[in-house]
């Protein structure tokens, strides 16, 4: 008796055979893009419901703006975030180029709010430029042919 349960396709052995371990990373990458656009929604609403919170007044921002606009900026990246994330676990090739702008943006939109929320800021950063090299090196692993 021959067990044909575990055999796999000839399509899906040249689908999945160049993949490594680094695939990792990108599956990494894409949850940092959900955790990041989740975290960013969550900062855009605090922006846009109390002033209050963060360390500086709205003039005293890098680009002087105030919090309302800072906050539908940080909402608008978030959505976009956590929509790119899911396209990244699917394999998408248009979601690796779009995770790539979307954590640019990120760390542009943090570093201009850098003198607002400070430690926030630079560990949003760091984690952007961990997803764009998790994206970039990597991405090619996670693509479905």
């Amino acid at each position: 008796m021959t067990d044909t349960s575990h055999r796999r396709s000839a399509a899906t052995d040249t689908a999945y055979d160049d993949r490594t371990a680094w695939a990792g990373w990108v599956v990494f990458g894409a949850a940092m893009l959900l955790l990041m656009g989740s975290l960013h929604v969550i900062q855009g609403l605090v922006a846009l419901f109390d002033e209050g919170f963060y360390a500086v007044g709205a003039n005293g921002l890098v680009v002087q703006v105030n919090y309302n606009t800072w906050g539908w900026i940080h909402i608008v990246i978030g959505l976009v975030g956590l929509l790119v994330g899911v396209g990244l676990l699917a394999g998408n090739t248009a979601a690796r180029v779009a995770g790539v702008a979307i954590a640019f943006l990120s760390a542009l939109a943090n570093m201009a709010f850098i003198s607002a929320y400070p430690v926030w800021s630079v560990i949003v950063i760091a984690l952007d430029v961990i997803v764009i090299y998790a994206i970039v090196v990597h991405g090619r692993e996670l693509k479905r042919s």
